[in-house]
Formats: structure tokens, C-alpha cells, sequence
């Protein structure tokens, strides 16, 4: 139930106003170099650069990583410029991912970022990866603008956490995952059936052919909001040995039944931690943000989840559900409004908790 504008008005006043500073966004957490450029919330451009090589080793290779973003981040930054007819004496802030992920892909970001922001005399902003996913609802382009607070569900190859969040800057998290996240359980299952990586949208797409009824998974039961997805992948394991030594053949139609059968079992158990941990809060509003919330079936049950409590639903256009020089913008945006500029000395971090 879409809320009328002026609740949404009450619910997010003072909250979402930004001067129109141009910030220039730097995202380079793993093996997409992404930089774009906003005044307020609204995007100008964005350019990135997509790392191929890893997929001829069914994941990423860090020390290939950070060597791409070497080679890719100054013509990506000239593309976000040329795409947003900006020129760098405009820039008005530089925001970059300080952390968390791999450290040697956040030490290329941090220190070009760094240094640009020095050599131009102009403030930078160190920000938190995942908050910068929740961050990405507040863009001007946005479906709809968040109704606070909101239970929000990050979703990606290395994460899964559910947030209470009060506003862009005050998140906490709730829950996470124990051992895999639900982005890298779809990867490795994808790698068990031989798909290309990245695996997980092509889980997607396949799962769209098949029957998820087909197989019964292991869901593992986790106490409170937080998760485990390990069990998932070894119950996938499993019960593909036991498929294929009676004797069926691999074909297209076991290979999607299987991705409709993982598919449904993961999106239920994110959706179950999400309905829950929103009604033990009493939220009014939910969201999914992250590289898997561009799944199809997840989408689709988070709608679902929507209707039947009559909450507002937040889900990302599909630009900001990967990793995204926008989503750092803007949370430079909102660093930049409360005075947390950072300094030329702070070292990236490969792991760095919410706070």
C-alpha cells in the first residue's frame, strides 16, 4: 500500500534534503571499478568497468582485481565525467569505499580517491559498502522514497543482513549470515551444475524454466534473524549425488528444476527472516537491496510480502543493485550534510562492522 505524499512527506522530513554539491562516488570493493557523479540525489553519470577474467576461474581472483582497477579507474572516471558533462574543477566532494571487502581492490579506490580529493583541495568521504546499499534507496530516481523506520534485507555474494533502519544515517543490524550468504550459495550451486559465473543470474534465469516443487533442499533452522545458507549448498550436494547415481542424466530440464528447487528454497527462507524480523519491530515498511535483489523471484516475493501486510516496498532500480558508484555518492551526500568529512591518512578496511 503505497502511503499518500503527505505521510511520506512526515515520515522523511529533513532526512532526504542534500544541497546540490556535485559529489563524485569512487566503488571498488571487489571486481567492478564504478564511479559516478551526483548533484544532490540526483545521478549525472555513471561509468563502469566489468572484470571479465574471473570467470574463467568460477570466482574472483584478488590479486587480478585490484590489478583491473589499476588499469580501469582513470578511463572509467573520464567516462563519468563525459557522461555527466562535468568537469573536475567542478567536483565538489569525493566519496570512496573505504570497506568491507577485498583489500587489495579498496587500496586502488581509497588511495586514487584520496589523492584526487587532496590534489583539487576538496573534502573526502570514507564510506561503509553495505550501508551504501541501503543508502541507494534514497537516489531521486528511486521508486519510491523510504518511509522510516524500515526493516531492510542486504542481499549479495558476500553478505546477507537484515537492518532496522531509522534513516541513511542510522542503521543497525539485526541479523547476518553464519557461515555463506545467500549470493554466494547461489554462485557455488550454479558451479556445482556447471554454469558459467557469475553463476547466480543464471540460476535466475533458468529457475524461470523449471519446476520448484521438483527437489526438497535442507533449509537450515537459525535462531532468531540471523542466517545460514551453508546447510543449502551441502543439501543441493547431496541430493544431486543421489539423482545421479540412480542413474538419470544430466539434462536441461534436471538442470532447471534443480535452479527453480534451490531458487525457491532461499528466496522462502530470506523472505520468512525478513516477514518476521518486521513484525517483531512493528515495521510498516520493508526493502531488499544488493546484488541479489535483482533476482527475479526474490523481487517478486518481496511484492507478495508487501501486499499481504499492506507494508510499503522499497526494491531498487536494477543500476543500483550491484555494486554502484552512485549508492557511494550519495552517501558522501549525506557524510557531507553532517560534517564527516575523512582524512588524507585513513587506510581502506577489509572488514569493518556497522556501527
Amino acid at each position: 500500500m503505497m502511503a499518500s505524499g503527505q505521510e511520506q512527506n512526515a515520515a522523511i522530513d529533513g532526512l532526504v534534503s542534500v544541497s546540490n554539491r556535485i559529489m563524485l562516488g569512487i566503488e571498488s570493493s571487489c571486481d567492478d571499478t564504478s564511479i559516478a557523479i551526483l548533484k544532490g540525489r540526483e545521478l549525472l553519470g555513471q561509468f563502469a568497468a566489468v572484470q571479465h577474467i574471473h570467470s574463467k576461474y568460477g570466482g574472483v581472483v584478488p590479486e587480478f582485481a585490484s590489478r583491473a582497477h589499476q588499469a580501469h579507474i582513470v578511463p572509467v572516471l573520464q567516462g563519468a565525467l563525459k557522461e555527466a558533462g562535468c568537469r573536475l574543477d567542478q567536483i565538489e566532494g569525493v566519496a570512496y569505499t573505504r570497506g568491507p571487502g577485498l583489500h587489495g581492490s579498496l587500496l586502488v579506490g581509497s588511495a586514487f580517491a584520496r589523492s584526487l580529493a587532496w590534489s583539487l583541495g576538496i573534502p573526502m568521504y570514507p564510506v561503509h559498502h553495505m550501508r551504501a546499499h541501503v543508502v541507494a534507496h534514497w537516489m531521486a530516481d528511486a521508486t519510491l522514497t523510504p518511509r522510516q523506520p524500515m526493516m531492510a534485507l542486504t542481499v549479495s555474494g558476500g553478505h546477507t543482513q537484515l537492518l532496522e533502519v531509522r534513516s541513511p544515517t542510522d542503521m543497525e543490524v539485526i541479523g547476518t549470515t553464519m557461515d555463506d550468504a545467500a549470493g554466494e550459495a547461489f554462485d557455488k550451486v550454479a558451479k556445482m551444475l556447471g554454469l558459467p559465473y557469475p553463476g547466480g543470474p543464471e540460476v535466475d534465469r533458468l529457475a524461470a524454466l523449471g519446476n520448484p516443487q521438483a527437489f526438497r533442499f535442507t533449509a537450515p533452522k537459525m535462531e532468531g534473524h540471523n542466517f545460514s545458507f551453508s546447510g543449502v549448498k551441502t543439501s543441493v550436494l547431496r541430493v544431486l549425488e543421489k539423482t545421479l547415481s540412480g542413474g538419470v542424466e544430466v539434462s536441461d530440464a534436471l538442470i532447471q528444476d534443480v535452479c527453480a528447487s534451490v531458487q525457491s528454497t532461499i528466496v522462502s527462507i530470506l523472505i520468512g527472516k525478513l516477514e518476521a524480523a518486521a513484525l517483531e519491530k512493528g515495521m510498516k515498511s520493508i526493502a531488499i537491496q544488493g546484488g541479489v535483489s535483482a533476482n527475479s523471484g526474490l523481487r517478486k516475493a518481496v511484492q507478495e510480502l508487501g501486499q499481504k501486510h499492506q507494508w510499503d516496498v522499497h526494491i531498487p532500480p536494477f543500476c543500483y543493485c550491484t555494486d554502484n558508484g552512485a549508492m557511494i555518492a550519495l552517501s558522501g551526500q549525506f557524510a557531507a550534510e553532517n560534517s564527516q568529512a575523512g582524512s588524507l591518512g585513513e587506510a581502506p578496511l577489509a572488514r569493518w562492522q556497522i556501527t
